[in-house]
């Protein structure tokens, strides 16, 4: 066994309420709990804690701490820092919402939509072979089509500055409303041209 209890007087109520929920939501996220409570005790930590302070904190075993520790490090989540006068290695996790939420973006779309995107556009490449039926060749360019425009968006998504992003997200409401209206306008134009 890897994990044991958290001991409630090492942490602040709040904060293993969070270290737990946010391990629980790491689950449903694909993310390993171990890895999602670190990032959280890290997130809340006001100072660089080292892997043993982690394992005591949380109550894991030191194997499980490292090896989550290196998990976070690979997805840019955690950072080592240096501390003067200690030569054990210390950690801090990246605390800046956008940054995390980037980081985050990037790796998925690393892992889980590039190999996708080359699987299709290797699909494409024999898209005029014979056996494939019409159905199939539509769905092909169809999956194509929706892979390079939210392939696009996201190359462009990611040089927004965070601050212009969090405007757009605030006009949420409106963009919809002026995207059903410039919707209507364009289906009135076709119906009268």
């Amino acid at each position: 066994m890897t994990e044991t209890t958290i001991d409630s007087d090492k942490l602040p109520a709040a904060v293993e309420a969070f270290v737990l929920r946010w391990g629980d939501l790491g689950g449903q996220w694909g993310v390993n709990r171990s890895v999602a409570q670190i990032q959280a005790l890290l997130l809340l930590s006001d100072r660089p804690l080292t892997a043993e302070e982690i394992s005591e904190k949380l109550g894991m075993a030191r194997s499980n701490v490292s090896n989550s520790i290196k998990e976070l490090l690979n997805w840019k989540l955690v950072m080592r820092v240096p501390v003067l006068g200690d030569r054990r290695d210390h950690y801090v996790a990246e605390t800046d919402m956008w940054q995390m939420a980037s980081k985050v973006a990037q790796g998925r779309k690393e892992r889980e939509i590039d190999p996708m995107v080359a699987a299709i556009r290797t699909a494409m490449e024999g898209i005029d072979d014979p056996k494939i039926s019409p159905e199939v060749r539509q769905r092909l360019h169809g999956m194509h089509d929706f892979i390079n425009t939210v392939e696009s968006w996201y190359n462009q998504m990611i040089h927004v500055p965070p601050q212009q992003l969090m405007r757009l997200i605030g006009l949420g409401g409106k963009v919809v409303g002026l995207l059903k209206f410039v919707s209507r306008k364009d289906k009135a134009e076709t119906e009268d041209g």
